[in-house]
């Protein structure tokens, strides 16, 4: 159940958002794989093997991918159940039943019961689907989110208002460069008949990453 905590955002399309953590001025400086991606990519720009431009317009087009995406392939799964085994089988291969390019990295759906609840942490940096539901919010890439949800995932969950049952066991899955997780939420209560249009607008980027859940 979702709790009262203040979101003054639309997570689905990734806007500003009051989450409890926020990437402090260390965050907020380049780690050591943004610099090697930039460098990499400058090297590769010199010696001719892309243009500036060609990465300037493939930068956009990841810029624009928005929750929307992820959506629509939770709500295809709820509605459709020989879906739902595919995902949970191929997320990518799924997506691109529906003409979504989940990209070359392999994403593993896991899907929330009533008795267990996924949620998403890369404690390394910020490995994210962003070309399923977008880029990461700010939050994702904090230190305090990456380092305490492994430690103390239901305080977390609590801080940004999703405050679960004891009897609901909590199971974190950490990204990385090589796998790539989505949640994928229970279908609300009372949706019986839907279309599956109405279903992913109830689908928030949130609730995809784990932090936040449905109201049922």
């Amino acid at each position: 159940m979702s709790g009262g905590h203040d979101h003054s955002h639309d997570d689905r399309t990734g806007a500003a958002s009051r989450h409890p953590f926020q990437p402090d001025t260390e965050d907020a400086d380049f780690d050591d794989y943004q610099l090697m991606t930039e460098a990499v990519g400058e090297i590769l720009i010199e010696k001719g093997v892309f243009a500036a431009e060609d990465l300037r317009r493939t930068l956009e087009a990841i810029d624009a991918i928005t929750p929307a995406l992820g959506a629509r392939v939770v709500a295809r799964a709820w509605a459709d159940p020989a879906f739902r085994h595919r995902l949970l089988a191929d997320v990518n291969a799924a997506a691109a039943e529906l003409g979504i390019d989940a990209g070359p990295i392999p994403i593993r759906a896991v899907a929330n019961t009533p008795g267990l609840h996924n949620v998403i942490v890369c404690t390394l940096c910020s490995c994210y689907p962003r070309l399923l539901i977008g880029l990461p919010p700010d939050w994702y890439k904090s230190r305090a989110y990456r380092s305490r949800m492994v430690r103390e995932p239901r305080a977390v969950l609590a801080e940004f208002g999703t405050v679960l049952p004891e009897d609901v066991a909590v199971r974190v899955h950490d990204s990385t460069a090589d796998l790539r997780y989505l949640v994928l939420p229970m279908r609300p209560k009372g949706t019986e008949g839907v279309g599956e249009d109405a279903l992913a607008r109830r689908v928030t980027r949130d609730c995809m990453i784990g932090v936040a859940v449905i109201d049922r």
